[in-house]
């Protein structure tokens, strides 16, 4: 079942995602060579409970931290370590807060430093494939929309789209129905109606699609080694169309 949200609840969401915007911009700043995942993930559970929040992640199905940080192949749900980053790496930085009862929920990718021109086209692509599938947003029209719009714009540019990891509504929980691929074909599934709040999250590999998950049960990783890139945000459908409550600059790497 799909939980449509009233316009006060959406209001608690909008100040849940503030937060996680606010957070996610401060540690993108903080990425540089010799900086660790570790360190990141300290100083976002800091800036989380100084907001009045709880980590949404930490805890969850047994994950050990606040904060997934992907670094170069690693897809999603790459766990902090005391591996510093070097010059050219691109990091996924994906968190999320329980502030009021409500959740929010967000991603970014950055690079580490100076990035090749190749990976600052995947962030770019993948950012873009994220504005497409947002785009989509409106009442009436259909949860696979979103999904068409990010495969289609993924592939045009030579880049494949994960299948194994999808978006998924939010709310009360962190995970609600219903899941948002970001492939397939337009005009299935449910219709969008207003209050309905999605977590849209392409990932995208600059290789083939697949992906393995690590030993630890968390980690994913490309399994041919390319280099991979996660955008998110949370957004609410709206009589006017798509209502983006993570919404942070505009510029590749930090939208």
């Amino acid at each position: 079942m799909i939980v449509c949200k009233s316009p006060g609840e959406i209001e608690k969401m909008r100040a849940a995602n503030a937060l996680v915007a606010r957070v996610l911009a401060e540690l993108a700043a903080m990425v540089a060579p010799g900086v660790s995942t570790r360190d990141l993930d300290v100083a976002a559970e800091r800036m989380v409970r100084e907001g009045g929040a709880e980590p949404a992640f930490k805890g969850y199905r047994g994950y050990p931290a606040t904060l997934c940080a992907s670094v170069n192949e690693q897809v999603v749900h790459g766990i902090p370590s005391n591996r510093a980053m070097h010059e050219g790496d691109i990091l996924s930085l994906d968190m999320g807060v329980k502030l009021n009862g409500f959740y929010g929920d967000s991603a970014v990718t950055v690079g580490v430093g100076r990035i090749g021109e190749d990976a600052q086209r995947l962030l770019q692509v993948t950012q873009e494939a994220l504005e497409r599938g947002i785009g989509q947003v409106r009442v009436g029209g259909r949860i696979s929309d979103i999904g068409h719009a990010v495969q289609l714009h993924v592939e045009s540019h030579g880049f494949s789209v994960v299948r194994e990891f999808v978006g998924h509504g939010i709310g009360v929980a962190l995970h609600e129905e219903p899941q948002i691929a970001n492939y397939g074909e337009p005009g299935r599934g449910p219709r969008m109606v207003e209050g309905m709040v999605f977590a849209i999250e392409p990932m995208v590999n600059m290789g083939r699609p697949a992906v393995k998950v690590l030993a630890d049960g968390w980690t994913a990783v490309t399994r041919d080694g390319s280099l991979s890139a996660h955008f998110e945000h949370t957004v609410a459908v709206t009589k006017n169309g798509p209502d983006v409550l993570t919404m942070r600059p505009s510029t590749v790497g930090t939208n």
